[in-house]
């Protein structure tokens, strides 16, 4: 039987990582930002940081655990007090993110990446989350057309229809028009009661929440009166030439090749175009989805660009990136193996045709 190890005086201890303690001074007023309620937001750099400790006594945090563990911590808490003294209030979710940036590869400083603010309203700030989010709002600012495209919760058409608000403001365009495909998502609504307008409301809805996020509630249906901001549905955007506006267009999945060419064409002089959508959600009844193929058909031209977002970008709910990602691994096992099966079947179909072949062909007769 082996003799424990506590109990062999010759035998040198197991190794323990050698811990390190940081103190940090805060004053008083970003302490209380930077701490958040109940403390939550030093209580997120722990989870992310197993291992390490933050306690905090009077404008001091102490950070004490394994040196690269520890040091990783300061950095973030560091990141945190960067952005609390610069007029933000960091959430939980922007300390995981903040983790994650510093994480990969330590290029990325998070207090530059979540500190640009596009919009201010009613008390709340609307700014990029994510790196991948931070690269598509630089691309809206550096090209004429844009095309967001990721899955559900990555702030798409949010931080679009963010740069439109800035951009009318700013007085950059003259007009925002917000537009999206009127398509069933997988199920038949059958014939709607009302007029036109009381028909094509429930697809158009979501961009009128948004709006009245952005934007004075009040102001809204006066500048939507005025014609300021246009509310439309994909099809009335046929013959006409858009100049000096900010374009969105939502759920592009949906649309048609066709439809896609019609709308990208009518881009006017002094206009910004973005397009937003997920390859992934198409409810198309048939036929391919416009989305799909701009992609491999406009992908080498100059001043378009396409800002590919992934489950990383996501800022809902934190499952939600898990859903993201599981149906994604679904999505792949299920393409490898409908092409092993058509493999198979190209095999197949080789040897038969081969086989067929040798059947036909004519005997030679004895000399």
């Amino acid at each position: 039987m082996a003799e424990p190890e506590s109990s062999n005086p010759d035998r040198p201890a197991a190794a323990r990582p050698e811990e390190v303690e940081h103190v940090l001074l805060v004053d008083g007023l970003a302490m209380v930002r930077l701490l958040g309620p109940q403390d939550r937001l030093l209580t997120t750099v722990e989870r992310e940081h197993p291992g390490v400790s933050v306690h905090v006594r009077g404008n001091e945090i102490t950070i004490t655990g394994p040196a690269p563990q520890a040091a990783a911590a300061r950095r973030l808490v560091e990141e945190l007090i960067t952005m609390v003294r610069e007029g933000h209030d960091p959430g939980p979710a922007e300390v995981s993110t903040s983790a994650r940036m510093l994480g990969q590869d330590g290029s990325a400083s998070p207090s530059e990446v979540l500190g640009q603010v596009i919009l201010t309203s009613r008390g709340k700030t609307i700014k990029a989350k994510t790196v991948g989010q931070r690269a598509y709002v630089d691309a809206i600012d550096e090209n004429t057309i844009v095309f967001g495209i990721g899955p559900a919760g990555t702030g798409k058409t949010y931080l679009a229809m963010a740069k439109a608000v800035q951009a009318l403001q700013r007085k950059e365009v003259n007009r925002i028009i917000l537009t999206r495909p009127a398509v069933e998502a997988g199920e038949r609504l059958g014939y709607l009661p009302g007029t036109l307008t009381d028909k094509i409301d429930p697809y158009l809805r979501p961009l009128y929440d948004a709006l009245n996020e952005m934007m004075d509630p009040e102001i809204v249906p006066k500048l939507l009166a005025a014609g300021t901001i246009e509310v439309a549905p994909l099809a009335y955007m046929r013959g006409r030439t858009l100049n000096d506006s900010f374009i969105v267009l939502d759920e592009a999945q949906n649309t048609t090749p066709e439809q896609m060419k019609m709308f990208l064409t009518r881009l006017g002089f002094g206009s910004k175009i973005v397009v937003t959508g997920d390859v992934t959600q198409i409810d198309l009844p048939t036929g391919a989805s416009g989305l799909r193929l701009v992609t491999r058909v406009l992908k080498d031209v100059d001043d378009i660009h396409f800002a590919h977002l992934t489950s990383e970008d996501v800022v809902r709910h934190t499952l939600v990136g898990r859903i993201v990602d599981a149906y994604g691994e679904y999505d792949a096992v299920r393409q490898a193996q409908r092409f092993e099966r058509e493999q198979a079947a190209e095999f197949a179909n080789r040897a038969e045709r081969r086989g067929a072949a040798r059947d036909h062909q004519p005997k030679r007769g004895r000399s």
